[in-house]
């Protein structure tokens, strides 16, 4: 039976992102299943791989991207144990996903509740799970604290006001004018990330500081962070969008400011968070999390803010959307209908 992939042909723009036929469906290894993907997603993390900036993926085109997944399995190799044909699972791949039919370790997977929607269900993967570990298991920031959060409007940072207020955590938001009604349903109090002085507007609206800021820009990002933080705060950097986007900084000068930055007696903390090494040394976190967050959402003590589904077919669209800033929340990318 045929089925189509979305392949990356080289490192570089989104018209680089192509489909492909391919003949058989992939048949699952000992303690794998093959699943038949549902939704994944367009983030700014694929963006990165797509222009090969990511440093957590080692492979050179042509591959499938896509990070996350929401699929049914669709078949069980030998020794997959603990799900069932027909269940509907999540997992964090990477790459791989932005296709019809994948297949994946039985090991990593997480079932999604009844009741909870595919696009819904997908925003907890990578755009969650992210500032939950970030916000509880990085910085510990605890109920009455502060917090800052750059590019509070998309998908990372809408979840992540939204734990906040959760957890009894003020929260700020920088981002465009645009978003700040976005911002504001989550739980924050937005700052325009346009102002002439962002430094001037984020020290008016933080006054003292705040405990702990998320910054996925990086480059001159940085140092603004760091200074928006009071005595004994944490700055958490978990992207480098600022270089990607072509506005300056450098990915290894700025992991080399965060050591840097994190020995020094200057009061503050530093720390770079990645979701894929965090798994590597915590795999039972992820799952933790994941499921955490699942519950979560069946309860409805979380709404993702996911901006629309469209198909897989509009992938370069898509990318393009997510690189220009334009995507509000989570853009989720439908592959296959349940």
């Amino acid at each position: 039976m045929p089925y189509t992939h979305i392949v990356l042909r080289d490192f570089g723009g989104a018209e680089e992102l192509v489909p492909e036929t391919v003949d058989a469906l992939p048949e699952p290894g000992r303690g794998e299943v093959r699943i038949r993907v549902l939704v994944t997603s367009a983030a700014f993390t694929d963006v990165m791989i797509r222009k090969g900036m990511y440093p957590d993926v080692k492979e050179k085109p042509p591959f499938v991207p896509g990070y996350d997944l929401v699929g049914v399995v669709d078949s069980l190799g030998p020794d997959a144990s603990g799900i069932a044909v027909g269940d509907r699972v999540a997992d964090l791949t990477t790459i791989g996903a932005y296709s019809e039919y994948i297949c994946r370790p039985v090991n990593g997977l997480t079932k999604v509740p009844e009741g909870v929607s595919d696009a819904d269900a997908l925003a907890m993967i990578l755009s969650a799970v992210t500032p939950h570990q970030m916000l509880h298991r990085v910085a510990k920031v605890q109920k009455g604290q502060s917090i800052l959060v750059h590019g509070a409007g998309g998908a990372v940072g809408t979840a992540m006001l939204q734990l906040a207020r959760e957890a009894g955590i003020v929260a700020f938001g920088t981002d465009i004018a645009a978003k700040h009604d976005l911002i504001r349903q989550n739980g924050g109090t937005p700052i325009d990330a346009g102002a002439a002085d962002l430094e001037a507007a984020i020290s008016a609206a933080v006054g003292d500081g705040v405990d702990a800021v998320f910054d996925p820009l990086g480059g001159d990002s940085f140092p603004r962070s760091l200074h928006a933080l009071r005595p004994g705060g944490m700055l958490v950097a978990y992207g480098f969008m600022n270089e990607v986007l072509g506005r300056g900084g450098s990915i290894p000068l700025d992991f080399v400011k965060l050591k840097v930055w994190d020995w020094l007696p200057n009061g503050h903390a530093t720390a770079f968070y990645s979701i894929g090494a965090m798994r590597r040394t915590h795999p039972e976190w992820f799952k933790e999390d994941l499921a955490t967050l699942m519950g979560m959402l069946a309860e409805g003590r979380f709404d993702p803010a996911v901006t629309e589904v469209v198909p897989l077919s509009e992938v370069c669209r898509a990318h393009e959307r997510v690189e220009a800033g334009e995507v509000q929340g989570k853009l989720v990318m439908r592959v296959t209908e349940r």
